[in-house]
């Protein structure tokens, strides 16, 4: 092996073993105090830590990005699959408005900007590739199906779908079903 490939080889090992997708933990209460059970991928990207707020047994897989320019909630126990983009902001219009000038007129009083916070209630599912605007509100145990773009407030166990999504259906069906032929998760059931 040429000296040039042992040095490429080794620079892409190290590259590997330092960015390969993991399921890492992640503090997001009070500064030091890490949450109970929530795994995060290392690959996710969150931005402006400060401004979100994630609660207890969370997961959130791969290539995700949350965008913290405006306050998120996500609830305990919910999970958010990968490549799904949770935004609190849009200036698609503003760049538009200011053209050339954008940069210079950048804040979040800049007209045309969309911005607001995003509630995720508990144990909600959030299927892969979906979209999360700025204002939505999600009640607790919401499904979204995969390659949606949710803009809106759905109600508690709504069943979520389609570009531009819509209630399609409640969880509370198929709930029933599964607690009928699995009686003993009746005690263990989030919605007592």
């Amino acid at each position: 092996m040429w000296p040039f490939d042992r040095i490429k080889s080794r620079i892409s090992y190290e590259i590997l073993r330092r960015f390969k997708p993991e399921i890492v933990g992640y503090a997001t209460k009070k500064q030091g105090e890490n949450n109970a059970d929530t795994r995060i991928s290392n690959i996710t990207h969150i931005s402006n830590k400060k401004n979100i707020a994630i609660g207890d047994n969370v997961f959130i897989g791969h290539f995700n990005y949350i965008d913290g320019f405006d306050k998120v909630s996500i609830g305990n126990g919910c999970q958010i699959t990968n490549y799904v983009s949770v935004l609190t902001h849009s200036s698609h219009n503003s760049i538009r408005l200011y053209g050339e000038s954008y940069i210079e007129h950048w804040s979040k009083d800049m007209k045309g900007l969309l911005n607001a916070p995003v509630q995720i209630g508990e144990y909600c599912f959030i299927g892969p590739h979906s979209v999360i605007m700025p204002g939505t509100i999600l009640g607790k145990g919401c499904v979204v199906s995969a390659f949606s773009f949710v803009s809106g407030t759905f109600e508690d166990f709504s069943i979520i779908r389609g570009i531009p999504a819509k209630q399609v259906g409640s969880v509370k069906e198929s709930d029933k079903e599964l607690m009928e032929e699995y009686p003993r998760l009746k005690n263990l059931y989030f919605d007592k």
